[in-house]
């Protein structure tokens, strides 16, 4: 069975489960113990062997390896990070000042974004601070639940999937890291990503556009003839808790990130007298290492600053310990499966099973294998309300498709990265969606029912492009990417202007 379909076989069992029964874990557990099946049948290895191949070749290797468990550890200080500035109310205190700051809807809507993208750590993180933050700002100025609901689910995961320093950098860049360096490929991956970047660029353009279209506009129009009242209570509620609580832990958090990335990279090895160039330093670091080392810095900080501050006791700090390991429990179970499952698939020849077959077959074929990509990951990730699993499953097939240096293994790992990424974002079942509607107190239907044909909006233009992306990349990568943002760009205002200009037709004729 090794080198042969055989191969595929655990893959495609579990993509199967995921999309039938829309629950990630068993699917992917269920496809490493098919993996293991057939390599015991191939290595006549009995009982035994299956056993010892998936948990002690697979699992336990996998979670063994120092990669894998820099990447767990650096969630787990993460989570811890994100427990300590909630209970040391920064995010409350942000909301107050910006009760008092922001003088109009425009500006309220754009300070949650804003507020959304320097939040790139990680998803959970954004869509837990930013709905706390921004509600009663939002109750102020008469944004409605939905739309303040669409703008944190919006500046999350498209957020964080274009962060080099995020959880998700971190997990993608895991999944890439043999015979090459992860993160460089993350990073190179960036300019392609195309659904995550339209995402941003849309929620921008229609803030200043001051219009919205389908059942959004419906509710943004209810919310008008209603009054907001704003309570004072949480102003009242933690009168220590000021804004640099959540701000300078943020920002030790992302400086230190950087300096352990950089550090690992080489950058302060004075060979010669002279510092390691920034961008050689990024390309040859050890992400795992560095996120790790800059996280553990910025915690230890972050402890001693609200200690100072006499905020919180030593003792709720280090009860942060255990409620931070918790709330990354299911995606240090995802990431572990996702892994044990490629483990099987490798050991199986997949990678190279598939490599030769996708050489032989028509060119013209390739080319279009971005947007295909593209597609499975969206409704993969739709299905099981996962990125995470969508990038275990996918980003393997994808190196092994395209050999280093074809200037299509980049595009299509963003096309896998960003169709995750659509997926999960229009998936009523997805943490991040789930979270979103919470933060805004907003009903999870019309959460997912007003979200919908704007996701929707930016995959079928994201499609577009990995098509002009998947023919151009002849002309290498940087003009592909170039042509391909050109297309995608006009594509996108046409639909936006045809849009508004639809919405202000309906108006006049309401009236």
């Amino acid at each position: 069975m090794i080198g042969t379909f055989w191969a595929l076989i655990p893959a495609i069992v579990a993509i199967a489960l995921a999309l039938i029964t829309k629950e990630v874990y068993s699917s992917l557990f269920i496809g490493i113990v098919i993996g293991g099946i057939f390599y015991a049948i191939d290595a006549a290895s009995g009982f035994t062997g299956f056993f010892t191949h998936i948990f002690s070749d697979g699992m336990i290797a996998q979670l063994s390896d120092s990669w894998n468990v820099g990447i767990l550890v650096f969630l787990v200080v993460l989570g811890i990070m994100v427990a300590l500035m909630n209970k040391a109310g920064g995010s409350q205190a942000f909301g107050t000042w910006a009760k008092k700051h922001i003088k109009s809807k425009v500006g309220v809507q754009c300070a949650t974004v804003l507020l959304g993208v320097m939040i790139f750590i990680d998803d959970y993180f954004n869509c837990l601070t930013v709905g706390s933050v921004m509600k009663p700002v939002s109750d102020k100025f008469g944004v409605s639940k939905e739309k303040l609901a669409y703008l944190i689910d919006a500046t999350a995961a498209p957020i964080c999937i274009i962060a080099p320093i995020s959880s998700w950098a971190a997990a993608v860049a895991g999944f890439v890291s043999e015979g090459e360096n992860g993160f460089t490929l993350f990073c190179s991956a960036i300019p392609f990503n195309f659904y995550a970047i339209l995402t941003i660029i849309m929620v921008l353009s229609m803030i200043f556009m001051k219009f919205e279209f389908g059942e959004m506009s419906k509710y943004e129009k209810a919310v008008q003839f209603m009054d907001t009242v704003v309570s004072d209570d949480d102003e009242k509620a933690d009168s220590k808790g000021k804004v640099i609580d959540l701000i300078l832990p943020i920002a030790l958090l992302i400086f230190f990130c950087v300096i352990g990335m950089i550090y690992t990279g080489g950058f302060f090895d004075s060979e010669s007298g002279n510092f390691h160039n920034i961008v050689s330093s990024f390309a040859d670091c050890d992400a795992s290492v560095g996120l790790v080392l800059g996280s553990f810095a910025a915690f230890v900080l972050t402890i001693i600053f609200y200690l100072c501050r006499k905020i919180i006791s030593f003792n709720e700090c280090m009860a942060c310990v255990p409620d931070g390991f918790k709330a990354m429990v299911p995606a240090i179970l995802i990431l572990t499966l996702a892994w044990t499952l490629k483990a099987m698939t490798d050991s199986l020849g997949a990678a190279d099973y598939v490599a030769g077959l996708v050489s032989g077959s028509a060119e013209g074929l390739q080319l279009f294998l971005p947007a295909i990509i593209f597609i499975i990951g969206c409704f993969l990730a739709f299905a099981t309300g996962t990125s995470w699993g969508t990038f275990g499953i996918l980003i393997p097939i994808c190196i092994a498709i395209f050999p280093v240096g074809n200037p299509l293994r980049i595009i299509s790992i963003s096309a896998c990265m960003a169709g995750a990424v659509c997926g999960d974002h229009c998936s009523p079942i997805s943490d991040t969606t789930i979270m979103a509607s919470a933060g805004a107190q907003c009903e999870h239907v019309k959460h997912v029912s007003t979200q919908l044909p704007y996701a929707i909006s930016v995959a079928v233009i994201s499609f577009v492009a990995y098509i002009v992306a998947g023919i151009t990349q002849k002309m290498g990568i940087v003009a592909s990417a170039i042509i391909s943002w050109v297309v995608a760009l006009v594509v996108l205002y046409g639909f936006l202007f045809f849009m508004k200009s639809r919405q202000q037709k309906t108006t006049k004729k309401t009236k």
